[in-house]
């Protein structure tokens, strides 16, 4: 495997598990306090909850995101030794950029 795919395989699981991150909707009070076992639902797919779906927009929002956050890291690593961190961050930053540019900028 190529260098430049690890990079790309790294950043896109990244990416996504912000996607899915975004997909969560969030607990209710009354779950969050628990309740009795004995009234616990019992069965299969009972502790599935629901997921948001996301609009193409929201999803080039969240990757415009996640690439201007490594671009943003990449500025603020200047000293010598860190030059590689920096470059391997804008190299991730090129990938999602790509994506966005691909899908005609969304």
């Amino acid at each position: 495997m190529r260098a430049r795919d690890r990079v790309a395989v790294r950043v896109l699981r990244a990416t996504l598990a912000a996607l899915d991150n975004a997909e969560a909707v969030p607990a209710d009070e009354a779950e969050l306090r628990g309740s009795a076992i004995e009234q616990s639902p019992v069965g299969v797919g009972v502790s599935e909850a629901a997921r948001r779906e996301l609009s193409e927009r929201t999803v080039a929002d969240i990757v415009q995101a996640e690439a201007a956050e490594r671009l943003e890291a990449a500025m603020q690593l200047t000293a010598p030794m860190h030059a590689d961190r920096a470059a391997q961050l804008r190299a991730e930053a090129a990938v999602l950029l790509r994506f966005l540019d691909g899908a005609g900028g969304v």
